[in-house]
């Protein structure tokens, strides 16, 4: 018997280290050539490593969110043959629509069936004890996505009577007993990569943030209008196509609000082009697709990819390059949008514009109070590189737009 040590490769993008994802064996396991042994992470995928030997597993290098130095002995095996190392490791696996904390395998030994899908599947079924072997995926290449595990979990329990002995209708409950312990969850993945962006934001950049009230009640009719000519409901308009238009109209006058800042070079990057982040949550926490040039589209063709892109992120099918490289992003809580909201500049942008919930109530209109439909834009913006004036320009023309829609129709 011998020792075999599989190090960390150098998984790209200049890392020299990377964060373990997650574990697919242990050690005591037995371990085939080319089983796949864990994820490990960078930025922008969870890259899948498979082993290099077959053998026995006698030392893993940390648990799920330990840092691990590309070269560094990841794995040790116990193998028949001598003693080597793994200084030249075959490139790891790295799937072409793998995101940040995105798809991932796992192996299911009692059926040597390769299950694809998203950590929070995975972690949804180990919590319920579902075998994801028995789940039909829908996503490309037979991935799991998450309307496929509700539905298989949903027809599981179908017809399920529910908890034996239900209290009686009028009968009263017994009082519960006051609640104790504590659960401790590990900021790991996606999550940690999150936690970094938005401390790093709000540590270095000083947020200006700016409120306008809008009234969108001729938006809303022509929205509605538009969508009742659309015979599939999945083309229908939202808010956001609207806002995007406009925003990229207004960029052409404000062009220091497309741009990025370049820390290394200290230079800012203005864009001619609009590559439009739109900030979407995900069963993963909160991405941030890219609709490139937003500028080249129609107001159909940029509602359709803003779908698209946002579904892709959702499902994990989105491609690395559709998860970076945005000049500006707009964000929305759709209805649970609230009044305002201070939304987090996406670094290292230096504008984000975000939509609160849209209500009816009493203003003052042509003279005369009216019911109208309002809503708040709250945008944050890099204030070392916009200046007030031109953040508060730049929203009073999108409200002006919004308020008067024929306008963004407009040819320039």
């Amino acid at each position: 018997m011998s020792e075999y040590q599989f190090k960390l490769p150098d998984l790209g993008e200049g890392m020299v280290e990377s964060e373990i994802g997650e574990w697919f064996i242990k050690v005591g396991d037995q371990v085939a050539e080319e089983d796949l042994v864990g994820t490990m992470m960078t930025d922008k995928a969870a890259v899948e490593l498979s082993s290099p030997v077959s053998g026995k597993v006698v030392k893993l290098a940390g648990e799920p969110g330990d840092i691990v130095a590309v070269g560094s002995a990841l794995v040790v095996f116990e193998t028949d043959g001598a003693a080597v190392t793994s200084d030249a490791p075959a490139a790891p696996k790295v799937a072409d629509a793998a995101p940040a904390v995105e798809v991932i395998s796992d192996t299911t030994v009692a059926t040597n069936k390769r299950v694809i899908t998203s950590p929070a599947v995975r972690r949804r079924a180990k919590e319920g004890g579902v075998d994801l072997s028995a789940v039909s995926g829908t996503g490309p290449g037979g991935r799991i996505l998450r309307q496929d595990f509700d539905n298989h979990v949903g027809t599981r329990h179908a017809g399920d009577p529910g908890p034996k002995g239900t209290a009686a209708v009028g009968t009263i409950p017994t009082p519960r007993s006051p609640a104790t312990g504590t659960k401790e969850i590990k900021v790991i993945g996606l999550r940690r990569i999150i936690a970094e962006r938005m401390t790093a934001s709000k540590r270095e950049i000083p947020h200006f943030s700016y409120v306008e009230e809008i009234d969108i009640t001729e938006l809303e009719a022509l929205r509605k209008h538009l969508n009742g000519k659309k015979e599939n409901p999945g083309e229908r308009l939202t808010i956001l196509p609207f806002l995007g238009t406009a925003l990229i109209k207004a960029l052409r006058e404000f062009p220091q609000c497309n741009a990025m800042y370049d820390k290394e070079r200290n230079v800012i990057i203005q864009h001619a082009a609009v590559h439009l982040g739109v900030a979407t949550q995900t069963p993963d926490g909160l991405k941030v697709p890219v609709v490139r040039h937003a500028e080249a589209r129609s107001m159909d063709e940029l509602a359709a990819e803003m779908r698209r892109v946002a579904a892709a992120a959702r499902d994990n099918s989105a491609k690395k390059n559709e998860l970076s490289g945005s000049t500006i992003t707009i964000t929305s809580l759709g209805k649970l949008g609230g009044i305002a909201s201070t939304p987090v500049i996406n670094m290292p942008e230096v504008g984000i514009i975000g939509v609160n919930r849209a209500v009816e109530r009493p203003v003052v209109f042509n003279g005369q109070v009216a019911v109208r439909l309002m809503m708040n834009l709250s945008s944050s913006f890099d204030h070392r590189f916009v200046d007030g004036y031109d953040a508060a320009a730049m929203i009073q023309r999108i409200k002006e737009m919004l308020e008067h829609p024929a306008t963004i129709f407009l040819p320039e």
